[in-house]
């Protein structure tokens, strides 16, 4: 009985130890866990993420404490490891070309995207009233037209007018749901 509660003492003891490490894991920089890590496993680390770095210092902690992989578990990892086919680089025909497709079968013609419907057709324009000035904006094929200078998209003009970045959708009244009125702001 008397032997039963050292060995408990004696367990305990060490999980207050394995906890008081860890803890202590939790509170050290990156440079700090790197070195812990080199003391653990006897080699420097390439990684500076932090949470990794504690969480592999405190498995290999709690590893030496409390003995780590059973000798049966570690044999039947290193039997799944070797059964494994693994690649180390890959083969080299997966990114040559393949010069036997013939012309025939390419794509021939045009790939057209569609106008956004939020807009109207090209050569309409789009309005906002904006701090007492008007600002309209002509719908072009290349973009649009505002104050005689080409913009790739509304948001750019909305950010030449007010000096802020908007949705430009939003900012002149755009957007699918509120069926394009356009109120002063």
């Amino acid at each position: 009985m008397d032997t039963r509660l050292t060995v408990q003492r004696k367990e305990k003891a060490l999980e207050t130890t394995v906890r008081k490490e860890i803890e202590a894991l939790r509170h050290m920089t990156l440079g700090q866990l790197k070195e812990k890590y080199a003391e653990a496993f006897g080699e420097e680390t390439r990684s500076h993420h932090k949470h990794f770095l504690f969480r592999r210092v405190a498995w290999r902690i709690q590893a030496l404490a409390e003995g780590g992989l059973s000798e049966r578990a570690r044999r039947r990892a290193l039997e799944i490891a070797n059964d494994a086919d693994l690649r180390v680089r890959a083969p080299k025909t997966t990114f040559q070309q393949d010069f036997s497709l013939s012309s025939a079968s390419a794509v021939k013609g045009r790939v057209t995207a569609e106008a956004d419907p939020r807009l109207p057709a090209t050569g309409g324009t789009v309005e906002r009233r904006y701090k007492g000035r008007d600002i309209v904006v002509n719908v072009r094929d290349e973009g649009f037209e505002y104050d005689g200078k080409l913009y790739k998209s509304l948001s750019a003009i909305a950010l030449e007018v007010t000096g802020t970045k908007w949705n430009g959708f939003l900012f002149f009244g755009c957007a699918a749901d509120n069926g394009g009125t356009n109120e002063e702001r």
